[in-house]
């Protein structure tokens, strides 16, 4: 599976087309499906298994399609850092940060643009095969019907990746969607954001095609005072399209098939400072929902990233990492056998395999002229074995699982070479392999109609991506190196809460943890504008996460907040970072929308956003200042489903620091407004 390449910037024997492959798929099914449909109704989901009973032991919240919808930037960010505890490594969003940067995490664990959260759609890992950051542009909101956030380690499917938590984002379907539907808005920079779906019934199933465009100049995220000639706005031009297919092949067993093609680029501070990301994915899922209940999938992912450094004294390219192809296939089977009302047993196993290779070449600031080349790569394999169980006793819910992970880091290699061949440096690093166990395990209470109480403790696991492991860069001045001794991350935690209805629409929910990463990487400093990528002994997290929805009438609040004291143990090499804070991690995190949605279709909306202070590097040199947002979002029904659409971003124009090193700084979105209409939604 190696060989897989895109069109265009992916160039080789093999293409495919994730949407064409969805069909071949799938074409068998849509024909028993109107086979079905004569026989009688049939009831398909799209969706998988329900979730168990002892879902709710554990920290979840679910964000709904209309919140989904009520984003006022329309990118699936922001509609995440509703949710207490969600930081991506950098504050700056999907428009104007480097792709590469784009790693999420929860509960205040910090990272080094990997993410520490297992992020799924229709129950496939998004995470970049090499890099382990998440396409944000590809996950348009409107394609989506609902979100489940369930925060701390985890076992079950992909397990291994659910280092901080998960992130489960359902795609919406017809019922969601309608027939068609679409929407067109720009704002007073020429930025324009185009999104529009089929989604036609076929028998007993259905079929989703969509696609989104966003494209325009940005902003300026260079302060005026920092500005020269050869800086530019933060230009972007992403683009994506799904299919998604459903079809039963019996009373109570569904084929779902998912396409996904998406392109995204960039330029960032200078010109020339371009990338871009390509990516096509397919996946095949067969669900039975039966006396014996199960799922079985299978995916295939092909992306490729490419980026051009340009020097910030003499602005000229000086690194052209101009292909980084990578390939992640995998898949997982769920059984659940039938034991009664009381239990619900969950039995599978999933196996994820990823590879890739960056390619890149030097280049001399003076002469302009190749100075050298550049390849390093190879492969990770995780394959897991869970089994998890579901205890109903009255108002009691135990639940626990163990997870088993065979995985294995193969192939690594780094080599350097002059222009005319000539080799500099070539490093084979010697494969690994090693078995880890965790688990999880929770009790519910329900002690009443309003208050249920909950605790548990669990662990998980991460394996270093291959960008971590093998890929050295360059942030002028800093560089910083690659490390192939990485060893896998490792979390323990525990927590306890309490979930409150005292009244009719009105939630309540406070969370208390303790969460603690051994080995946490990190870029360490180990000399003058020197890091490497390390282990840590420790990332020690505790705090509180509370959040609130309140729904009368016309009205709904929905807020949240995340407040902990996060903290480095070090040592060694590390020593001079203990007691420290994790770098990107701020103390505290609030956010609250107040919406008033009346029955003839008009909405408010307004969301304000508190981030805390917090470092962009591990020695609390460069600060990142607190930040406060206003967001806002009116829709006016046109008719029977057209609106006007009016949305704000960062109205109060707050100065939002994203980026700080040794003073030279990156700025957020500044105020901006967005007008258009929308039809169907």
């Amino acid at each position: 599976m190696d060989d897989f390449r895109f069109p265009g910037a992916m160039r080789g024997p093999l293409t495919i087309t994730a949407t064409a492959l969805a069909l071949a798929f799938l074409s068998p099914g849509l024909a028993l499906a109107d086979e079905a449909a004569d026989a009688g109704e049939i009831l398909v989901t799209g969706h998988g298994l329900e979730e168990t009973p002892g879902t709710p032991a554990y920290s979840t919240l679910e964000i709904a399609r209309k919140e989904i919808l009520s984003a006022p930037s329309g990118r699936i960010e922001d509609v995440l850092t509703s949710v207490a505890g969600f930081q991506q490594f950098r504050r700056s969003d999907s428009r104007s940060s480097n792709p590469s940067a784009q790693g999420v995490t929860l509960r205040a664990l910090g990272g080094n643009a990997s993410s520490r959260a297992l992020v799924l759609l229709d129950g496939v890992p998004m995470a970049d095969p090499f890099f382990g950051y998440i396409p944000l542009p590809a996950l348009a909101p409107d394609r989506l019907g609902r979100i489940r956030v369930t925060r701390g380690g985890g076992s079950g499917p992909f397990g291994s990746g659910a280092l901080s938590g998960t992130i489960e984002l359902e795609s919406a379907g017809p019922e969601d969607l309608g027939l068609v539907s679409g929407s067109v808005l720009a704002n007073q920079r020429g930025e324009t954001e185009a999104s529009a779906s089929i989604a036609p019934q076929l028998g007993s199933g259905f079929v989703v095609a969509s696609g989104r465009w966003d494209r325009g100049k940005a902003f300026w995220t260079t302060p005026s005072d920092d500005r020269v000639p050869a800086s530019v706005r933060a230009r972007f031009d992403s683009w994506s399209a799904g299919l998604r297919a459903i079809a039963p092949l019996a009373d109570d067993m569904e084929l779902q098939a998912r396409g996904l093609v998406f392109e995204d680029h960039r330029t960032l501070r200078f010109d020339g400072a371009d990338s871009a990301t390509e990516g096509q994915d397919a996946s095949l899922r067969l669900v039975g929902r039966g006396a014996w209940q199960f799922d079985a999938l299978a995916y295939v992912q092909a992306r490729n990233f490419s980026n051009v450094v340009v020097s910030s004294t003499r602005f000229v390219p000086v690194l052209d990492q101009y292909k980084t192809p990578a390939t992640g296939i995998g898949g997982k089977f769920e059984l659940r056998p039938p034991l009664g009302d009381a239990h619900v047993l969950r039995l599978g196993a999933d196996w994820r395999r990823t590879s890739g290779t960056m390619q890149e070449v030097a280049i001399s600031a003076i002469t302009g002229k190749i100075t050298a080349r550049r390849r390093a790569g190879g492969h990770n394999t995780d394959l897991g074995l869970f089994a998890e169980e579901d205890w109903t006793l009255g108002p009691f819910v135990l639940t626990g699982g163990l997870r088993a992970d065979r995985t294995v880091i193969a192939g690594g290699y780094f080599t350097e070479s002059s222009p005319d061949g000539l080799v500099a440096s070539d490093e084979r690093y010697p494969d690994r392999a090693d078995w880890t166990l965790s688990y999880r395990a929770g009790v519910l209470f329900h002690a009443s109609e309003a208050i249920a109480l909950r605790a548990s403790a669990y662990s998980g696991l991460r394996l270093p991506t291959l960008n971590e492991l093998y890929r050295p860069f360059t942030v002028f001045p800093v560089v910083t190196r690659a490390n192939a001794a990485l060893r896998n991350e490792k979390l323990e935690g525990y927590e306890a809460g309490v979930d409150l209805a005292p009244a009719r629409g009105l939630k309540l929910s406070l969370t208390a943890f303790e969460n603690r990463i051994e080995n946490a990487i990190a870029n360490v400093t180990i000399g003058t504008n020197l890091r490497q990528r390390r282990n840590l002994p420790e990332i020690r997290s505790r705090g509180i996460e509370a959040a609130a929805h309140f729904a009368t009438g016309p009205v709904r609040l929905d807020a949240s907040l995340a407040w902990n004291d996060a903290e480095v143990h070090g040592s060694g090499i590390s020593a001079d970072l203990d007691g420290m804070r994790p770098a990107q991690t701020p103390r505290f995190a609030a956010s609250a929308t107040l919406a008033f949605v009346p029955a003839d279709r008009w909405s408010v909306a307004l969301t304000l956003r508190h981030v805390g202070a917090q470092f962009e590097d591990d020695l609390q040199t460069d600060v990142l200042p607190a930040a406060t947002t206003l967001d806002a979002l009116v829709e006016i029904p046109l008719g029977a489903r057209a609106s006007f659409i009016l949305r704000g971003e960062n109205l109060f124009d707050e100065k939002i620091i994203t980026r700080n090193s040794g003073g030279s700084l990156d700025l957020g979105v500044p105020r901006t407004l967005w007008a258009g209409f929308r039809w169907g939604l």
